[in-house]
């Protein structure tokens, strides 16, 4: 699988944009920052969005994506996403008043949008990859995944506190390339939030070094752009 990091912040100021990864260039996890890295012609190649949960900086270029590329592609882009993270999306999202419901133009047969739930913990296939959903520790319903194209595999935390199954999970992948686990605060201010410290996050990717997988583990550690050392 080809990863390009589009943005891996916890919140938006100049040169930090918030989470989103590109998947071989047809597949985004989270959807922070598609509009403001991607160009039109890339944007209308993402066939599918698969959402760790549905907070502002993890959501918040669908409704713009979805304006830029009305009429421009003959098939829906899939989002994916838990159960309620899917219901957040409709109530409060594109509902008409917030912004134009996608998911009905130009109407509901072809529309822009797809929204496509899946039950947190269960796994589903996007396209040809797999994905196994690990429910995870924060406010709102919130996955982790284990990604899988058939050849290698990536971990992917999402905001997360500590949890254990995320690790049990990962550590079970014999083809896993790293978890791109996101350390979203610093880390006396993510313990409030329920997000994964860098200090926790160090310490779960070394506490099994036993395992085959521990050469190939690599940790993605990002903090809020306010909180960063200033040039």
């Amino acid at each position: 699988m080809n990863l390009r990091v589009l943005g891996c912040h916890g919140g938006e100021l100049p040169n930090c944009r918030s989470t989103c990864f590109l998947v071989d260039g047809v597949m985004a996890l989270d959807a922070g920052s598609l509009t403001s890295t991607l160009s039109l012609e890339e944007l209308c190649k993402v066939d599918d969005i698969v959402l760790t949960h549905s907070h502002f900086d993890h959501v918040k270029d669908l409704p713009m994506m979805a304006d830029l590329i009305v009429g421009r592609r003959s098939s829906p882009v899939n989002v994916h996403s838990s159960e309620e993270c899917i219901a957040t999306l409709r109530k409060n999202m594109f509902n008409n008043v917030l912004w134009p419901d996608f998911t009905a133009i130009p109407d509901r047969k072809n529309p822009v949008l797809r929204l496509k739930p899946f039950k947190s913990g269960s796994s589903f296939k996007v396209g040809r990859y797999t994905f196994k959903s690990i429910p995870v520790d924060h406010p709102v319903e919130s996955c982790g995944f284990v990604i899988s194209d058939g050849h290698s595999s990536l971990g992917m935390s999402g905001d997360t506190g500590p949890t254990e199954q995320l690790w049990k999970v990962l550590n079970k992948g014999e083809e896993l390339e790293g978890p791109a686990a996101r350390d979203q605060l610093p880390q006396q201010a993510a313990a409030a939030g329920r997000h994964l410290g860098p200090t926790h996050a160090r310490k779960r990717s070394k506490a099994n070094s036993g395992s085959s997988t521990t050469e190939r583990v690599k940790v993605l550690s990002t903090i809020e752009p306010a909180s960063a050392p200033l040039a």
